[in-house]
């Protein structure tokens, strides 16, 4: 397992679809806000988590459609369902290599970002604890979509409609957390929430995501 996480993280690197791409894209929406809502500090500040949360989401989603398309068009695939190593383990390994390459990134680059639309200094360390918390379902959800799709022509756009719905709780819950934070509210239960949608997801979408593989590559 720990050679399929780093050939996946420096083909993620290589492919250029991973962290360059993602941070690239999350900066894009960080400086397009203030142009399209005004300087206004006050309301910046304000949809600042939302804001974040939204770019953060919109850029896990851009590398989704190469997480296993590489894989089946080199036949790599066909040799992981066939190999000793459990399908399941093999997608969530290929789902943490995800998050490594794209999630934290984000992670890391967001206080810096909220920065740039103002957020409330009470409101960093909250808005980095819910990236942190949120953003490795993103990655399970996403490779459960990757999953539905491999195999489909330009499939893209079809895996973003059919993640996108499954992202609205952790969405939701996540721009709350970092929301509540920023205001000097208590943001336990929102972040007890994200907690609960993240340890879900990673302990069940691994088996749904090799179900599905299995099905489609019979």
């Amino acid at each position: 397992m720990k050679a399929l996480l780093v050939r996946d993280i420096k083909l993620a690197f290589r492919a250029g679809g991973g962290f360059g791409l993602g941070l690239a894209f999350f900066l894009i929406v960080t400086v397009l806000v203030p142009f399209s809502v005004g300087p206004q500090q006050a309301l910046l500040g304000s949809i600042a988590p939302g804001v974040l949360w939204l770019g953060a989401l919109l850029a896990c989603l851009l590398s989704l459609d190469r997480l296993l398309a590489l894989d089946f068009e080199d036949g790599t695939l066909d040799l992981l369902v066939t190999s000793p190593l459990p399908l399941e383990g093999a997608v969530s390994v290929k789902a943490l290599a995800h998050w490594i390459t794209t999630g934290l990134p984000l992670v890391l680059a967001a206080p810096v970002l909220g920065v740039l639309l103002n957020l409330p200094p009470a409101g960093f360390g909250w808005l980095v604890a819910s990236l942190a918390l949120g953003t490795p379902a993103l990655s399970v959800i996403g490779t459960f979509g990757a999953a539905l799709t491999v195999g489909i022509k330009r499939g893209g756009l079809l895996l973003s409609l059919l993640v996108l719905p499954l992202y609205v709780p952790t969405l939701i819950f996540g721009a709350e957390a970092a929301r509540r934070g920023a205001l000097g509210l208590d943001p336990a239960t929102p972040l007890l929430m994200l907690a609960g949608i993240t340890f879900a997801t990673v302990g069940l979408m691994p088996f749904a995501s090799a179900a599905v593989l299995r099905m489609g590559l019979r």
